[in-house]
């Protein structure tokens, strides 16, 4: 089971397919695509679609962030971003939903 979730919508979690994926950037001020940041996260402590759900949610609060995918079989964390995360936000979201930032995978 997968979970991911954008920013406004709730996590997408069970037998049906997600409805997001990475967005190809924002245009900028010169109407240039700005290249989004693509982090995956290892997280220890998922074992369910209902794990994947919390760790995305808490993701998708942080400032920034444009789509989550959490998968609980491999304990990755795949976060889409407007800019570079602090790490420590990303850790404190984590910890937040019950679980474990281990680092970047």
């Amino acid at each position: 089971m997968t979970a991911e979730t954008t920013k406004n919508e709730l996590p997408q979690v069970g037998g049906g397919s997600c409805c997001s994926s990475a967005g190809a950037g924002h245009a900028g001020a010169a109407g240039e695509q700005a290249a989004d940041v693509t982090t995956v996260y290892e997280v220890k402590g998922m074992t369910c679609g209902h794990c994947e759900g919390a760790v995305s949610q808490e993701l998708s609060a942080l400032d920034g962030v444009t789509s989550v995918r959490a998968v609980a079989s491999t304990g990755k964390v795949t976060v889409v971003s407007r800019a570079p995360l602090d790490e420590e936000a990303v850790r404190a979201a984590v910890d937040e939903a019950g679980y474990e930032l281990l680092g970047t995978a």
